[in-house]
């Protein structure tokens, strides 16, 4: 899966025609008109609340979906010196790297599609906890 261009709509469609639910339980869970579901396959973009329903309808996390792009194309800002108010928001771990793209990233490695390096580069993953997960994975690569 891409996670650079999501499309939220179609994986939403995806994992529906995967799970085998029709459009017409949708409708009667959510109550709305059937139409209304066709047109959610056709968005780009969804309101959080909504997506959140369809999560917990098709008991798949679709917000993990952004948070693998904010860890694959955000860019690591160095943290600002002051730290003296603590933060009203949740605080969560800076780096949380699922089996998916683990298996992602050592994949890329195994085929020779992206060296070491690149990865590091591209995807900003430290070069210690690249070089962990080789090891702890096995992975023989011909680089």
């Amino acid at each position: 899966m891409l996670y650079k261009e999501i499309h939220i709509g179609e994986l939403i469609k995806s994992k529906t025609e995967e799970m085998e639910v029709t459009i017409r339980h949708i409708a009667e869970v959510f109550r709305i008109p059937e139409h209304t579901v066709l047109e959610t396959f056709g968005k780009k973009e969804l309101p959080t609340g909504e997506l959140l329903k369809w999560s917990k309808l098709l008991r798949y996390d679709f917000f993990r979906i952004y948070s693998q792009h904010l860890i694959l194309y955000t860019p690591q800002y160095a943290n600002p010196v002051r730290k003296k108010e603590k933060s009203q928001l949740m605080q969560f771990r800076k780096n949380i790297y699922s089996d998916e793209l683990i298996e992602f990233v050592l994949e890329l490695v195994r085929t020779g599609k992206k060296t070491k390096q690149e990865i590091i580069d591209d995807y900003r993953i430290p070069r210690t906890t690249l070089y962990k997960w080789i090891a702890k994975h096995q992975v023989t690569s011909d680089l």
